[in-house]
This record gives structure tokens, sequence and C-alpha cells, in this order.
């Protein structure tokens, strides 16, 4: 992966591997997305979800950094988490 930063996307295609290509994917899938906005978002809305939690009672719904970043993929909920709710 060194030598990427600095090239035309056509240019990092023609040198990347494979091999390389699925280190990137690895890295992309544990670290998330490179982009210093969407970074941002997600450190805001993981701020606001444990703000507004600390702050509402033990009843009520739990939120979560999906909630509050307009960005991200929805959040999808459990079977358990469904089946609590429909009680």
């Amino acid at each position: 992966m060194n030598g990427i930063g600095g090239r035309t996307i056509a240019e990092a295609q023609e040198r990347m591997t494979y091999s390389e290509f699925v280190v990137w994917m690895k890295f992309r899938a544990k670290r998330g997305s490179l982009h210093q906005g969407m970074r941002v978002e997600m450190a805001l809305a993981q701020l606001q979800a444990f703000y507004v939690n600390s702050k509402t009672g033990k009843d009520a719904p739990r939120l979560y950094q999906q909630d509050f970043a307009p960005h991200m993929d929805p959040r999808v909920g459990s079977l358990e988490e469904a089946v609590a709710s429909w009680a």
C-alpha cells in the first residue's frame, strides 16, 4: 500500500496488487472511512448518544450513534431487542 498517496485512482488501480487490495479492504472494514468529515460526524454522534442516554431514564428507549449521524448506515437491531420492544 506504499506509494498510493498522491496518485490518481487509475494509477493506484494499475499499481496495486490483489493482495494489497485485500489488505486495504480489511483495514477499511475494521477502521472505517478515511474521510475526515465522516470521522468527525461519527465521533460527535457517539458523544451525543452517550450524553442523551446518560440524561434519560432507565425505561426510555436507548439511542445509538446512528440516530445522530445522517450519513451512517441505519442500525439493525438484534432479534432480542425486537422481541423486548414487542413485549
